[in-house]
């Protein structure tokens, strides 16, 4: 039997820092979500101005065995 990999989706949270250019805060959360997989969507769902730091949601898949 010839067998693909299982394709795992995981939800993912994470804060990062807040970017004052919206394309380098949309490349740094790219960058980041790649650690945890493949990205399938991501919102931002809170700013936090005081701490200058952007919490977001994700969705990601990867391989697994």
């Amino acid at each position: 039997m010839n067998r693909q990999g299982i394709l795992i989706t995981d939800f993912v949270c994470l804060e990062i820092d807040l970017e004052d250019d919206i394309t380098q805060l949309h490349n740094s959360v790219e960058l980041e979500l790649n650690k945890y997989g493949k990205p399938l969507r991501w919102a931002i769902t809170t700013v936090d101005y005081e701490k200058d730091k952007v919490i977001l949601e994700a969705v990601v898949t990867k391989e697994g065995n």
